[in-house]
């Protein structure tokens, strides 16, 4: 069979490019990859094309668009997903101009397809007493339940996605002051995230109890299943929503819904609101703009105005005030500025 243009820059573009240039992780490349087995499947199933024989310029602006409207009309992709899909679009077609400057015109329409406007969905947190709550649910007199402990405490110390929980090993943990653990983030770019004294003292005891000696067996997992081997991330889902779903039934206060994320925002915001300088937050998550970072300062402000707001409801303060519902007036002022 005669390879096409496309079936040969997609090919390097994920098996060498992504991997070996830009050394992007397994689960990103997977993400772009399944980008593009959706686009086939568009390809094949409703533009009836022959994808054994797809060439790049069939790939035009409108058949990109009638794709991101197909992913939305009949299945069903959020505003968030269609973005994705979107984001991983641009970047191979940014690939296709470098290989291919003959096709510039092509490659710079399909990147002036812009994304929907979305707006971030609140950061759902936990309060210190629920957290600690929570905390208090792994039954320490049992094995499991001290190894359980010591997985949510660094969950939560660390901030740490989890992805990065699941990739540490024994060589990326430091117990001696400063005690750090190594996370390898999204990129491959690694960050050393301090640890509090009582998770170090916990990594302690689950290192002698365990046996775990990092100059021995350093590519050792620090957490593993019943199988010995490196917890996956519905494992510490499933661990996770075990003690979260035993919070609830005695506290009102714990939320429905915890995931691995969830812990990580709230270390984020725990973070906040005892003033830690954004730029440091920004660093300790591993987030590459601080406009990321910011979405924790705007949820702590919009928590502490609901506060307020509950705080000053029974001293019957005034409502609106007549010039604000003056349209004119407003437009008036608006005017001046």
């Amino acid at each position: 069979m005669k390879t096409t243009d496309f079936s040969s820059l997609l090919t390097r573009y994920l098996t060498h490019y992504l991997p070996v240039q830009r050394n992007l992780s397994s689960n990103t490349i997977r993400s772009y990859r399944d980008t593009f087995k959706l686009l086939l499947l568009f390809c094949r199933d409703v533009k009836k094309f022959n994808i054994s024989r797809l060439a790049i310029s069939m790939l035009d602006k409108k058949c990109i668009e009638e794709f991101l409207l197909w992913l939305t009309n009949t299945r069903g992709a959020s505003a968030s997903t269609y973005n994705q899909r979107l984001c991983a679009i641009h970047a191979f077609f940014d690939y296709v101009i470098a290989e291919e400057p003959g096709l510039m015109e092509q490659c710079v329409q399909v990147l002036n397809i812009p994304h929907k406007v979305t707006h971030a969905p609140p950061a759902h947190y936990l309060t210190p007493e629920s957290l600690k709550f929570l905390l208090s649910m792994p039954d320490r007199s049992m094995r499991n339940g001290r190894r359980h402990l010591v997985l949510l405490t660094v969950l939560y110390d660390t901030a740490a996605r989890v992805s990065e929980l699941t990739d540490i090993c024994l060589r990326d943990v430091r117990l001696e002051p400063p005690a750090v653990i190594t996370l390898h983030g999204k990129g491959g770019k690694t960050r050393s995230v301090p640890l509090m004294k009582q998770t170090v003292a916990l990594l302690k005891d689950y290192f002698s109890e365990n046996n775990m000696n990092p100059h021995i067996r350093p590519d050792m997992p620090l957490f593993w299943n019943s199988r010995r081997q490196k917890l996956t991330r519905s494992g510490v889902t499933f661990i996770l929503q075990k003690y979260a779903e035993m919070a609830q039934k005695v506290s009102l206060d714990i939320p429905d819904h915890i995931t691995p994320h969830v812990m990580r925002h709230t270390k984020a915001m725990h973070l906040v609101q005892a003033d830690v300088n954004p730029i440091y937050i920004k660093d300790l998550l591993g987030h590459a703009d601080i406009s990321t970072t910011e979405i924790y300062t705007k949820a702590d402000s919009e928590a502490k105005r609901s506060a307020l707001e509950k705080a000053t409801a029974q001293l019957d303060l005034p409502t609106t005030s007549g010039w604000e519902q003056d349209t004119d007036l407003i437009e008036w002022l608006s005017s001046l500025g």
